[in-house]
């Protein structure tokens, strides 16, 4: 498919994600992860790279590195090394951060999603194990800096992608796509707004056959919204610079969600900057066979495998079945109210429908929602045997939603949601429907089928709206056949 183009230019974008792992303590220490602690109160010796310490790997988050391969189909390297990346930041306590570089511990892979009804897939790289830095703070109000060095050597694990993001849509469906993935197979708890997951944008343009342009880093994107700005100015600004007849500047930026704009912070270093070199503190971390195979027996099914499940064992869509994996809570809730009512692409058009809008205007998480999946299989069961309309449907479900009732049928009775299923009845109001309306029945005949639409509106009106509508369309197409 040809890439979208904005103002001539085709945007590029790679992604590097800093996945914070879900380990008790740190890459190379005893220390504990826990966030939110007084600052300071969280770095040992080892952390604040005293003389005489040693980094000892951390075994869990060589697991969880291990988890991700698996689940973005990726190689596991058998044996991976640990690099210095040697820069001078006062949140850096050793000069160097630890990190890999040539033999990285998970190597290629991809991620794929949908982008409204089309498929994409982003190639990976490369996820490397790395220790995180510390943190500076800036008090404006007294006009000092302060460090705390609790998050260093917090375990990160680095996901590197290939060029291959061309909107800043695809950015924040990939992100979301990957954010899910590490949730679901339990690496990660995903808090953006702690910074377990941090997400840089490499963005650039070009003129559509031309080299790739020069990349400027958005650093540290916390949310899918503020990415989506951060991404579509910085795609404004360099069109326009080189409009302009400016060059861009490779340069690591940060973008400021108040104006709404980036913001150049430092020149962007190259590799060979950091002078990468072997830790000699380390050895090479090895990975068994035995022990990939055990890790693989740890994973959850993983949401492209149950979304492909959800096709072969309910008939739905790709597209459906994507769409609901997109968290675990979602995907149980399907599967619980798809089994109960017998009717699995009916309980996947509600829940795509009423019961996302309703998650996703913050009333609610899925897994505490008013309507359980056991009640949604109800009231699904209920407009599949004709007991109730699809727009009496939604007033049951408004009902169940606001505390109203909390049983289907009790409802229904209530509100005078029945529809008329009496055969005899219905034959008597289109009898009737057809007498009063010879001008539509004669068009009908004449081949016009918005006339007989207008006759089944005549006979659900007379009807009150409670005949069931295909009940309508059967009889009243035999009525006007026979006459």
């Amino acid at each position: 498919m040809t890439a979208k183009l904005i103002h001539g230019y085709e945007v590029v974008i790679g992604f590097e994600t800093h996945t914070q792992l879900a380990t008790h303590s740190k890459i190379f220490s005893r220390a504990s992860t826990a966030f939110g602690a007084e600052p300071n109160t969280q770095a040992c010796a080892v952390d604040l790279a005293l003389p005489g310490t040693l980094p000892v790997m951390n075994r869990e988050a060589v697991a969880c590195a291990i988890r991700l391969g698996l689940a973005l189909g990726s190689t596991v390297a058998p044996e991976s090394i640990f690099a210095r990346k040697n820069y001078f930041y006062p949140d850096l306590p050793k000069g160097y951060q630890i990190s890999q570089f040539e033999i990285p511990v998970v190597q290629g892979g991809e991620v794929s999603f949908y982008l409204g009804e089309e498929k994409k897939t982003v190639r990976l790289v490369r996820a490397h194990l790395e220790e995180d830095a510390g943190k500076s703070l800036h008090e404006d109000f007294i006009g000092q800096s302060g460090i705390d060095l609790n998050r260093a050597g917090t375990p990160l694990l680095e996901i590197v992608t290939e060029p291959d993001i061309r909107s800043s849509e695809e950015a924040v469906a990939y992100a979301r796509e990957l954010h899910k993935i590490v949730t679901w197979i339990g690496i990660c708890d995903g808090n953006m707004q702690e910074g377990s997951f941090r997400c840089d944008a490499n963005v650039s343009v070009r003129k559509p056959g031309q080299p790739l342009g020069t990349r400027r880093e958005i650093k540290n994107l916390n949310s899918f919204k503020f990415m989506q700005q951060a991404i579509d100015y910085e795609i404004r600004w360099q069109i326009e610079q080189i409009e302009d007849g400016h060059a861009i500047q490779q340069a690591t930026v940060l973008f400021n969600p108040d104006t709404g704009e980036t913001r150049a912070m430092r020149t962007k270093e190259d590799a060979a900057d950091y002078r990468y070199f072997p830790d000699p503190d380390l050895p090479p971390l090895r990975i068994s066979q035995e022990w990939i195979e055990q890790e693989r027996g740890r994973m959850p099914e993983l949401p492209r495998a149950m979304a492909a499940r959800f096709v072969a064992d309910y008939g739905l869509p790709e597209y459906d079945a994507t769409t609901l994996t997109q968290s675990k809570a979602m995907a149980a809730y399907f599967e619980e109210a798809a089994k109960a009512s017998g009717q699995p692409k009916l309980a996947s058009n509600w829940i795509m429908g009423e019961v996302s809008r309703r998650v996703n205007a913050g009333e609610t998480d899925i897994a505490a929602a008013p309507v359980t999946a056991a009640l949604l299989a109800k009231l699904i069961a209920r407009i599949a045997d004709g007991t109730i309309s699809n727009a009496a449907g939604r007033q049951v479900f408004e009902a169940l939603w606001s505390g109203e009732g909390s049983d289907v049928d009790a409802l229904i009775e209530a509100k005078g949601l029945k529809q008329m299923n009496d055969t005899g009845a219905l034959e008597k109001i289109i009898d009737e429907v057809i007498a009063a309306n010879p001008d539509n029945v004669a068009q009908f005949k004449a081949g016009k089928d918005k006339a007989f639409n207008a006759l089944v509106g005549q006979a659900m009106k007379a009807s009150r709206g409670k005949a069931n509508p295909q009940q309508v369309n059967d009889l009243l197409r035999a009525r006007l056949a026979a006459s």
